[in-house]
């Protein structure tokens, strides 16, 4: 049985980052994810800040900017959310993003979309819980998810540059054999297998 892969690379990876904050430790572990990915990964951001707190009064006329985030998804191969952790679970701003992106019903825009998680935090566990959170929206959003390597990384001082790069040697390692892991998960994700003949 033959299988075929919806396109070739590059693919087209739509990224969000769950802080609104400048200064977000997790945009630069964002940029460090591009400036460690395959080459058959091409990125853009899906930006979040300006949507209006979701509430199902907008369905029958959807503002131009939730239009144009569930274009941004659709249009995308795949997504990447790098989010960092608060009150143990993700910030609001990515849970409004995610529901606007869910609605209309029967429209969700994350169907069948592959998706990674991670994200940095000074803390012990990075964001493990909050990831665990957002794992269990993107379950019922019908997103698969690459499950394998989990990613909880601790920021230090000096962790990552200002120009996205990781000054620890196995911290590099580990997140440039993450989004390796990334890439062979979005190709098996985009692969179709067709469906057997019948006999004659």
């Amino acid at each position: 049985m033959s299988m075929i892969i919806e396109h070739e690379p590059p693919y087209r990876v739509g990224y969000f980052v769950g802080s609104l904050a400048q200064a977000s430790i997790n945009r630069r572990l964002s940029e460090v994810l591009i400036n460690l990915a395959p080459p058959e990964l091409e990125f853009q951001e899906i930006p979040i800040g300006d949507l209006p707190l979701y509430s199902y009064d907008y369905d029958e006329d959807y503002p131009q900017v939730a239009r144009d985030l569930k274009r941004a998804i659709e249009e995308s191969d795949a997504v990447m959310f790098v989010t960092p952790e608060y009150n143990r679970s993700i910030p609001g701003a990515l849970k409004n993003a995610i529901d606007w992106a869910s609605r209309p019903w029967g429209q969700n825009s994350f169907a069948r979309k592959p998706s990674a998680v991670i994200g940095t935090s000074v803390g012990a566990i990075g964001t493990a819980v909050a990831q665990q959170d957002l794992r269990s929206i993107l379950s019922f959003c019908n997103s698969p998810q690459m499950n394998a390597p989990e990613a909880y990384i601790q920021t230090k001082p000096g962790l990552f540059t200002d120009d996205g790069e990781c000054t620890d040697d196995g911290t590099r390692e580990f997140l440039q054999g993450w989004m390796d892991a990334y890439l062979e998960f979005i190709k098996r994700v985009l692969t179709v297998v067709p469906p057997p003949q019948p006999r004659s």
